[in-house]
């Protein structure tokens, strides 16, 4: 769908209703462990994780010839220093590992691409040549035309080597993260010690995780939970000396208990469906977790149409907040706007509670009014380059800082519990014109309406499927068209909506001659097959016109025989000529010309004196 407006717009996708998540992960903490129970723990890891990363190695030196026999083979390698579940996982994680760097590196060569040529653009053009809202403009001197002239053949170096590795099926991992990583080199600015840093770099590399098995007892033999939340490991084959159980198993002191979801969790390991275990280690906290994780059936959800019905919540995503204003089905706003705030300073846990307890408030209002919530379908993957923004550096922080993917997975998740439904939008513009159509008329005396509660009636709007756009308020009485044109925007399939009206001949009845007075542009309402009525001039000799010049006072209607035509008196300020009818006939005082083709008697002006004249 495209809305009309000035200059070319690029297409608007159409609304659609989010899908709902397709898994589910929780996660518990492991209480009272003995120093037993962590020592087989980090000995059990660190043994797999080497073996993990053994096998990686493997995995990327295949690159894209690996086949079912290559996987076979890592396998076997594998089960003789572990087990056969173990490598399992590990040759599973491995690949999947694989694949999501090959992702991440064709990304990066798209992000490349743009830089290139966004960079060669802007070299391209005269120093100091403004830019468009498509395009940005040439650079500001000739020293930055010059870095950036530089920039450019480091780009493209980087680009051909991007697309070497690509073509070669090569890609670079780092187990245990790259930042950590390059941390050892820089441990006065981590603020960590070697040993600090050691301990990491082992937590991080460690492998304790396992996929699940439908059909085997409690839906994983590998890590097993039964229902009252006793954990055992099935150690690998050089670390058999340490079971405490039978079949070479080794069972944890402490339980789990899953507070969340919990019921669910328990009817999956009753009924021996799959789940899956990850146990990692927190060193900041000293603290072992379990988290575990399902797939679930998609999540029915309700049309488009059917969400629409009862009108919705528009949401505008901000750095700092949400903006939600609650529409009617007609696209009005009703009642106050509410605003959700979130700081997304400090660690990622703490930006990741921030940003739950923001959603939690607006769901729970959502609820509360029974409505689905309008939010915008947002990615700044391609927008964040210094490239394409140039200067505008205070831009790309803010966009940089917005919790786009997580915001939206977050909400699409939360949601999914209350039975709220999610309506997707595309972006453009909302921003813009909610700015420009919907926060002046929003504003009161008492409370004025902020740019982002403006784009959140233009969300709203746009998910309920009206148009953002409104027009100007009709002129005033005694100008143009008069008043009585509707404040909305024009559908675009509405014929001839940005053409002018059409002259209409013949003399004019206003005392501007023809040529002076300008066009007033298109008049045409929304939904409307035709044009608006155009109000026939009354065709008047000069001698008529010259009828009452220069008279004040109120207008009293008589009974005057003038050029054949009959006209009588009229109670309700209709003067009826021939067969033609000019309504409303207005004081004197508030025009400047007399606009009946009739003869008017005056205050204390005899009747023959103004048919005389006449």
């Amino acid at each position: 769908m495209v809305e009309a407006g000035e200059g070319p717009l690029r297409r608007i996708d159409s609304p659609f209703v989010a899908p709902g998540p397709s898994g589910v992960a929780i996660r518990d903490r492991f209480k009272d462990l003995t120093p037993q129970d962590e020592k087989v723990l980090r000995l059990v890891g660190d043994h797999l994780g080497s073996l993990a990363g053994k096998d990686l190695k493997a995995r990327c030196a295949a690159g894209t010839e690996h086949d079912s026999d290559l996987w076979a083979e890592r396998k076997r390698v594998l089960t003789v220093e572990s087990s056969s579940r173990w490598a399992g996982a590990i040759t599973k994680a491995n690949h999947d590992q694989w694949a999501l760097a090959r992702r991440s590196q064709l990304a990066h060569i798209h992000d490349l691409q743009a830089a290139v040529a966004t960079t060669t653009h802007r070299l391209s053009l005269p120093v100091g040549s403004k830019g468009s809202k498509k395009a940005p403009g040439g650079y500001h001197s000739r020293e930055e035309w010059f870095v950036k002239s530089r920039r450019l053949y480091l780009l493209q170096d980087r680009l051909e080597r991007a697309r070497a590795d690509y073509d070669a099926g090569r890609v670079r991992v780092v187990r245990g993260g790259k930042r950590l990583l390059g941390n050892r080199h820089n441990l006065d600015v981590a603020q960590l010690t070697e040993t600090e840093w050691r301990a990491r770099w082992q937590a991080k590399r460690r492998f304790l995780q396992a996929d699940g098995e439908s059909g085997k007892r409690y839906g994983n033999e590998t890590i097993r939970v039964t229902p009252d939340g006793e954990v055992s490991l099935k150690l690998p084959a050089p670390l058999d000396h340490l079971a405490n159980a039978g079949h070479g198993r080794y069972v944890l002191a402490a339980k789990v208990s899953f507070a969340h979801r919990g019921d669910q969790w328990r009817d999956r390991v009753s009924g021996n469906r799959a789940v899956a275990y990850r146990v990692h280690e927190d060193l900041d906290r000293g603290r072992w977790y379990l988290t575990a994780s399902w797939t679930i059936p998609p999540v029915k959800t309700l049309p488009l149409e059917a969400a629409r019905a009862g009108g919705l919540i528009g949401v505008d995503t901000n750095a700092d907040h949400l903006a939600a204003w609650r529409l009617d089905q007609h696209g009005n706003p009703v009642g106050e706007p509410r605003r959700f705030d979130y700081d997304l300073s400090g660690t990622s846990g703490h930006r990741d509670a921030q940003v739950r307890h923001a959603l939690t408030r607006l769901l729970h209002w959502a609820q509360r009014h029974s409505l689905a919530i309008a939010i915008e379908n947002l990615d700044f993957d391609a927008e964040k380059t210094r490239e394409k923004h140039g200067r505008r550096k205070r831009f790309r922080r803010l966009i940089s800082g917005m919790p786009v993917s997580q915001l939206r997975a977050r909400l699409v998740a939360m949601a999914a519990e209350l039975g709220i439904t999610i309506v997707a939008v595309d972006p453009a513009y909302t921003s813009k014109w909610g700015a420009q159509h919907w926060q002046k008329p929003l504003t009161t005396p008492r409370r004025p309406a902020t740019r982002h509660e403006a784009a959140s009636v233009a969300i709203g709007r746009r998910a309920l499927g009206h148009p953002i756009r409104r027009r100007t308020a009709p002129p005033p009485h005694d100008q143009s068209d008069r008043a009585g044109h509707r404040t909305v925007q024009a559908a675009p399939a509405t014929p001839e909506r940005e053409e002018p009206r059409p002259r209409v001949p013949g003399p004019r009845t206003r005392s501007a001659p023809p040529a002076r007075v300008a066009n007033t542009g298109n008049q045409d309402t929304q939904h409307r097959s035709g044009r608006p009525t155009e109000h026939t001039p009354l065709m008047l000799s000069l001698q008529e016109r010259s009828v009452g010049k220069g008279h004040r006072g109120e207008v009293a209607v008589d009974a005057v025989d003038v050029g054949g035509l009959d006209v009588a008196e009229h109670d309700d300020r209709d003067v009826v000529v021939g067969q033609v009818a000019v309504t409303r006939v207005v004081p004197l005082q508030q025009t400047r010309m007399v606009d009946v083709a009739v003869a008017l008697q005056l205050v204390d002006e005899p009747a023959e004196a103004v048919r005389a004249g006449g």
